[in-house]
């Protein structure tokens, strides 16, 4: 009884200290653009004076406490800075043979666009978020604040605000993206706010691949913090294709925040993909509406913490209208005194009859420090519908690691054939070998 009290009185005071504090940011670092944008921004900067930062009263961070993130001491990348290590080589190889369709790289103050011509011509659009504002600004009109509220959080609140750069893809009515598009976001330095977003919307009967990574150096010793701050807004039109593929490796000093929804109207089709591999903390609220009937949606994701690492996957699967389905499957891999959290819910909305619905999340800890928690979830509003959902926390199966041994495969080899088989579904959903063949390396250090 002596407990409970003592376990409050802690709570509270953990509160109290993450609303006492608060981003140095002023309205004078909004950066100026046209008149649609500038009033997105403003709004998202009423919300982000309003909203405080969160804390583990509230039920989607119970399990992710940030009291720690000193945000009064980060500040956006200055102007003209330039004194920052290059991008690794390893992301900006071609996905597909020796060629992109288009690649956009983006650097602190800086981007780099490279596109196709014969996708200039179709009338496809691939380009960085400032360029977009002074170029294709009616455009933008229609993706800006479409599926991302700026009132869902302060980190919604502060990317929608505050964002530096990002991207921009449009892929007009009817056309098909042959060559996969490729966009980079690269976070250098150290106490610095790195703020995106990305915008896509996939037009009425055309297709596309795109991969975008977030990516930084690393900083294993920890004596620096840095912070990425994101926002993805997608639409995928009637009887549109999209698959997307987002893979972020941030260094170990990063705090990483990012809510992210795809709206997919009646007769489209999303694949998305994710992988993560990095950062300190990583808090992601990732969302699919499927909006229109018949729409389809499927996430895969995989994870690998080590460490004191700590990865918060909060996903949603909305079905807003008859005949819908989606599937979902999460695996993660932990050590050391890691932690994984996943948060998964299927929603169907009434009406939306003939729903199918599926959600996974496997866990495989390793080490005895590490911890994974998985929370599925279903609500349900409508009679007529297959929803299931399931999840696992297990270690190594011995009879695996027996038969590998007792041919000659020395035990730490064993276990990493192991984890490489426990992810293979995931990885086969990859469409690029090169990306594949990067993040099982990835796997490869982490277990050595």
């Amino acid at each position: 009884m002596q407990e409970k009290p003592k376990k409050v009185v802690v709570t509270r005071t953990r509160r109290a200290d993450s609303a006492a504090k608060d981003f140095a940011f002023t309205e004078a670092d909004i950066r100026t653009a046209g008149e649609v944008v500038a009033s997105y921004r403003t709004s998202a900067w009423e919300a982000f004076k309003r909203l405080s930062l969160p804390d583990t009263a509230q039920e989607a961070w119970r399990r992710t406490d940030i009291h720690a993130l000193s945000v009064d001491k980060f500040k956006l990348v200055p102007d003209g800075e330039k004194d920052f290590p290059a991008v690794r080589a390893d992301l900006l190889k071609p996905l597909v043979a020796d060629q992109h369709g288009g690649q956009i790289v983006l650097t602190p103050g800086a981007a780099k666009i490279d596109l196709d011509e014969k996708l200039v011509r179709q009338g496809v659009i691939f380009t960085d978020l400032i360029t977009a504002e002074q170029k294709h600004p009616e455009l933008l009109a229609k993706m800006i604040g479409k599926t991302v509220n700026v009132e869902e959080g302060k980190f919604a609140a502060l990317a929608g605000a505050f964002a530096q750069n990002g991207v921009l893809l449009y892929v007009p009515k009817g056309v098909t993206v042959e060559e996969p598009l490729h966009s980079v976001l690269w976070g250098p330095g150290a106490n610095l706010a790195h703020v995106s977003h990305i915008l896509v919307l996939v037009d009425e009967g055309a297709s596309v691949t795109y991969v975008h990574e977030s990516a930084s150096p690393d900083d294993p010793q920890g004596a620096s913090n840095s912070m990425h701050a994101g926002i993805v807004e997608i639409q995928v039109m009637q009887d549109a294709s999209l698959k997307f593929v987002e893979l972020q490796s941030w260094g170990r000093h990063v705090w990483n925040f990012s809510h992210e929804r795809v709206r997919v109207e009646r007769g489209g089709e999303l694949d998305w993909i994710f992988g993560a591999i990095g950062s300190r903390l990583t808090k992601n609220f990732s969302e699919l509406d499927l909006a229109g009937e018949g729409a389809q949606g499927r996430m895969s994701g995989f994870y690998f913490t080590d460490g004191s690492q700590h990865l918060d996957h909060d996903t949603q699967q909305n079905h807003l209208a008859p005949h819908t389905t989606s599937d979902l499957l999460f695996k993660g891999a932990l050590k050391g005194r890691s932690r994984s959290v996943w948060q998964g819910m299927i929603y169907v909305a009434p009406g939306a009859q003939k729903t199918d619905g599926y959600q996974a999340n496997r866990n495989l800890v390793l080490s005895a420090g590490a911890r994974a928690d998985s929370i599925p979830g279903l609500e349900i509003l409508a009679d007529d519908v297959r929803c299931t959902h399931g999840a696992t926390v297990g270690k190594l199966e011995e009879e695996p690691l027996f038969y590998l041994k007792s041919r000659g495969i020395p035990q730490s080899e064993a276990e990493k054939i192991v984890v490489e088989g426990f992810f293979d579904p995931i990885f086969q959903r990859i469409p690029f070998e090169g990306v594949r063949e990067r993040f099982q390396e990835y796997i490869a250090n982490k277990m050595a």
